[in-house]
């Protein structure tokens, strides 16, 4: 018997393998989302994939296989894709915003993978939960080995870097978990700069608060609807903690 993150399957094509599970896995993940896992059948997944039933038991054994993969997914593009956005970066502070940044933008491309893991990781075999809540913990040691590099460099006054971590994790999650109601008021790019001023501006130093508004203002990032990536300069008029508030919501 193969270890609890063993997928087996019946075709020996990695690429067709990779490209196959891919088809289904989204399908799943609709379905999962929308209708519930236990209610949801290999049937109304094979339909919505447009593939046949029986297509499906080439690639996966059971239902627990596509929704382990479904979830692996998710925290795989967290654990690879965070730091791939971080690469090359030397400055603590540059480096949390943009691990935000990268969380947040991930989370939006996966919203309902990312609500389908708060629902559905309890009903995986328990093997599977321990690899599921393992991925995770992982993700959330990037987010508190850059805040820990903050403290460490005196960018940022000491905190509870663990517990930190998770709210900015939260954070990121509730995008995806709270997106019918925040999606009327913030575009995504305004979110994470709310976010990043709620969650971590206050706990900056001088010598942060500095290095902060030289990134914000070299990216056009963290404090404005401007995406990142962007290094031209904002007039320095404008650049200054112009931020858009969100408007109230009508009576």
């Amino acid at each position: 018997m193969g270890s609890a993150g063993d997928v087996q399957a019946l075709v020996t094509d990695p690429k067709l393998v990779e490209e196959r599970r891919g088809q289904i896995v989204r399908a799943a993940v609709k379905l999962f989302s929308e209708d519930g896992y236990y209610t949801t059948t290999i049937q109304q997944i094979a339909k919505q994939a447009g593939i046949s039933t029986g297509l499906i038991y080439q690639y996966f054994r059971d239902k627990d296989d596509i929704l382990f993969l479904s979830l692996k997914m998710v925290l795989d593009t967290y654990e690879h894709e965070i730091p791939s956005q971080t690469n090359g970066l030397t400055d603590p502070v540059e480096r949390l915003c943009v691990s935000v940044w990268a969380y947040c933008h991930i989370v939006d491309r996966l919203r309902e993978a990312t609500v389908l893991a708060y629902r559905s990781t309890k009903s995986l075999r328990a093997d599977r939960r321990i690899l599921i809540k393992d991925a995770e913990t992982r993700t959330n040691r990037l987010i508190e080995k850059s805040l820990k590099a903050c403290v460490d460099g005196g960018y940022m006054r000491a905190v509870n870097e663990y517990m930190l971590s998770y709210q900015l994790v939260i954070f990121a999650h509730s995008w995806a978990l709270k997106h019918w109601v925040l999606r009327e008021r913030y575009s995504l790019e305004s979110y994470i700069g709310e976010g990043i001023t709620l969650l971590i501006e206050p706990f900056l130093t001088a010598k942060g608060r500095r290095a902060f508004s030289a990134v914000a203002l070299r990216k056009r990032a963290f404090n404005s609807e401007s995406p990142i990536g962007e290094d031209s300069v904002k007039p320095a008029a404008t650049a200054t903690r112009a931020r858009k508030r969100p408007r109230p919501a009508k009576a």
